[in-house]
């Protein structure tokens, strides 16, 4: 590649002028499909590359998005980051990833853009932050919130709906006649996912006239694989037996199938297992997982959209965007004959927005 090539050579080289190099490089509608295909064919040949550093400059902008997440270990979130570079660089930005490990300090640090000077905008999925944290938080960078923290405050925030995604997975196990169905992930002290997680699993049991046991929900510190099996040993040690697990996320129901395999129980046969999130790891194990699946690609897609909208001053209200999820029926509750493509009766897209704040 010559980096020496600039719009001028690729305009002289097509015989137009650099107005028209210029609109087919930033991908200006009005440009005939001929003209487009002309000046292509002269970027090729002379391997030009566009300077994104410098157009960005131009705008008084950096070219580039932080992403904070809790937890760059997670497959969730890898996964998750792995969407918003992919959406972000189809509109030439880099992205720029901070660990906060669920901490609050280090949210608040991120949140009140201690970044500010080198990126144009925040996608940020919180833990422990609080309201209070980002009221008097420096509006130049545009603010994008991920997960279900409520903070009724005026940023767009991208969630899905787990309250009915918890509902769902549940409803699939009392659906296949399962009766005790354990929860492990009850987080210790506050999460709001995992709240709203254990709402709907208590939510579905109570609306299929079971009973929703205290003594099948299993907290933890963590949301890894060993604290999933843990919480499954804890429950099995008690004396209970559950005929069914739905699990705070896959690392963990993954963990847990670990220990039912140890103590001698089948999955599903004795006990049926779901998991949320739909991680890759999830769908190559000796039992593939039954799991809640966001759609991670529209919420990286929808985080990045949001925070263009705003640097470009066209969305003047905050949204709150409920992303879409289905639940996809594997071996850990089907067995050896999953259907092909999720759960019959369950549904589980939500794509209704709403303005909030």
């Amino acid at each position: 590649m010559d980096v020496r090539v600039s719009l001028k050579d690729v305009a002289a080289h097509a015989g137009v002028s650099i107005k028209t190099v210029s609109n087919v490089v930033n991908n200006y509608q009005h440009v005939t499909p001929a003209m487009r295909e002309r000046v292509q064919r002269s970027i090729d040949a002379l391997g030009y590359r566009p300077n994104l550093a410098a157009r960005h400059l131009r705008k008084g902008r950096t070219g580039i998005i932080a992403l904070a997440l809790p937890e760059l270990g997670n497959p969730y979130f890898a996964e998750l980051a792995a969407a918003v570079i992919d959406a972000a660089t189809r509109h030439e930005y880099i992205v720029l990833l901070d660990h906060t490990g669920g901490r609050r300090e280090q949210e608040i640090l991120v949140s009140q853009g201690f970044r500010a000077r080198v990126i144009d905008g925040l996608i940020l999925s919180p833990i422990e932050l609080e309201a209070e944290d980002l009221r008097d938080r420096p509006e130049n960078v545009p603010l994008v919130l991920l997960g279900e923290r409520d903070y009724d405050l005026p940023y767009d925030h991208i969630a899905i709906d787990n309250v009915a995604a918890a509902r769902d997975a549940v409803r699939h196990l009392v659906g296949l006649g399962r009766r005790e169905v354990a929860f492990i992930g009850a987080r210790r002290g506050r999460s709001e996912p995992a709240q709203l997680r254990v709402r709907g699993w208590r939510e579905e049991l109570r609306a299929a006239g079971l009973s929703a046991d205290d003594g099948l929900v299993a907290a933890t510190d963590g949301w890894g694989h060993a604290d999933g099996a843990a919480a499954m040993a804890r429950i099995l040690d008690s004396g209970r037996r559950p005929d069914a697990v739905f699990a705070y996320n896959d690392p963990m129901a993954i963990g847990a199938m670990r220990v039912l395999h140890a103590r001698g129980l089948r999955v599903p046969e004795d006990v049926a297992v779901v998991g949320f999130d739909d991680v890759v790891e999830g769908r190559f194990g000796a039992v593939t997982l039954t799991s809640v699946s966001p759609d991670k690609e529209a919420i990286g897609r929808l985080a990045v959209e949001s925070v263009l909208a705003r640097l470009g001053g066209q969305a003047p209200e905050p949204r709150r965007v409920r992303a879409e999820y289905r639940l996809v029926g594997r071996e850990s509750t089907l067995g050896h004959h999953p259907a092909d493509d999720g759960v019959n009766g369950a549904s589980g897209a939500n794509s209704a927005d709403s303005a909030h704040g």
